[in-house]
C-alpha cells in the first residue's frame, strides 16, 4: 500500500511548474478552461462613451430604418405600385370633355399622396413592433424627441420617394405641363409631405401597440390631413394654370404654419404616446 505523497513548500520548490506541463493544475499549459469573463475596463468603456445629441441620435435612427426598407423594399414597392395603379385607374374613368386635364390632376395627385403616405406611416413603427424591438428602442439612452424625429426624417424620405415616381406618371398620363412651375410645386410637395409625416408619425406611434392598427390609423390620421391635402391641391392647381402669385401663395403659407406648428407639437407630445 503506497502512502499519498505530500508536498511541502521545500519539494514544491524542488519541482518548479513548467510550462505546457499538464500533470500541474494552474498552470500555463493545463487542461482547466481559461477565465473568458469580460474584465471591468471593457465594461468601462463600454458605459462611458458620450451619449449622441437629439440631432444625432435622429439621424441615427433614420438611417436604421431606411437600411431596413431599403434591404426589404416591401414598403417602398407597394406604395409605388399603388401610385401608379390609383393614377391608371383615374386615368381610365376621367371624361376629357366633363373635366379638364388640369382641374383633375393636382386632385388625384394628392390623393395618391395621402394614401401612399399612410402605407409608409404604417411600417414607421409596425416594423419595430416585431418581437418588442420597440423596447429596446424606448431604453436606449437616446431621447424620445429624437426618437420621434428620426422616424419622422425617414418616413420623410419615404413620401417623397414616392412623390419623385406619382408626380411624373400623372404628369405624363394627364398631358399636364408644368413648364417654369415645376420648383414652386416641388416646394408646395415637401411641405405638404413634412405636414403629413408630423401627424402621421405621432399617430402611428399611438397606434402600434393596439389590435386594430390598421383601422385606427387612417381614422386618427385623415381628418388632421385635411388642411395639408387642401392647400396642397389648390396651390398646384394654380400653379399650373398659370394664376398670379398672389392666388397661391396664401395657400403656401398655409402650409408652412401647418409644419411649424403640429411639427413643434407633435414632438413635444411623442414622449407621451409611449410607455416602456
Amino acid at each position: 500500500m503506497t502512502t499519498p505523497s505530500v508536498v511541502t513548500p521545500r519539494t514544491a520548490a524542488a519541482n518548479p511548474a513548467t510550462p505546457g506541463d499538464a500533470s500541474n493544475p494552474g498552470t500555463l499549459g493545463s487542461a482547466t478552461p481559461r477565465d473568458t469573463t469580460p474584465r471591468l475596463p471593457a465594461l468601462v468603456d463600454a458605459t462611458t462613451r458620450t451619449v449622441p445629441g437629439i440631432l444625432a441620435a435622429a439621424l441615427l435612427i433614420a438611417r436604421k430604418d431606411l437600411r431596413i426598407e431599403f434591404r426589404t423594399r416591401s414598403a417602398f414597392f407597394s406604395a409605388t405600385v399603388f401610385a401608379l395603379l390609383s393614377a391608371s385607374i383615374f386615368y381610365f374613368s376621367w371624361d376629357p370633355t366633363a373635366v379638364a386635364a388640369s382641374d383633375l390632376a393636382p386632385g388625384v395627385l394628392w390623393v395618391i399622396f395621402t394614401f401612399s403616405g399612410l402605407l409608409g406611416l404604417h411600417r414607421s413603427f409596425g416594423a419595430e413592433s416585431v418581437d418588442r424591438a420597440i423596447d429596446a428602442l424606448l431604453v436606449s439612452p437616446v431621447e424620445r424627441e429624437a426618437i420621434f424625429l428620426g422616424k419622422a426624417i425617414a418616413s420623410l424620405v419615404f413620401v417623397l420617394g414616392v412623390q419623385v415616381v406619382a408626380v411624373p406618371a400623372v404628369v405624363l398620363l394627364y398631358n399636364v405641363s408644368l413648364g417654369s412651375a415645376w420648383l414652386a410645386i416641388a416646394g408646395v410637395t415637401v411641405l405638404a409631405a413634412v405636414g403629413l409625416v408630423a401627424v402621421g408619425t405621432l399617430f402611428s406611434a399611438m397606434t402600434v401597440n393596439t389590435r386594430l392598427t390598421e383601422l385606427l390609423l387612417p381614422m386618427l390620421s385623415l381628418p388632421f390631413f385635411v388642411p395639408v391635402v387642401m392647400g396642397a391641391s389648390q396651390a398646384t392647381t394654380k400653379l399650373i394654370a398659370g394664376r398670379p402669385t398672389g392666388e397661391w401663395i396664401g395657400w403656401v403659407e398655409l402650409l408652412a404654419a401647418f409644419d411649424l406648428v403640429f411639427v413643434a407639437a407633435c414632438t413635444l407630445a411623442f414622449p407621451y404616446t409611449l410607455e416602456r
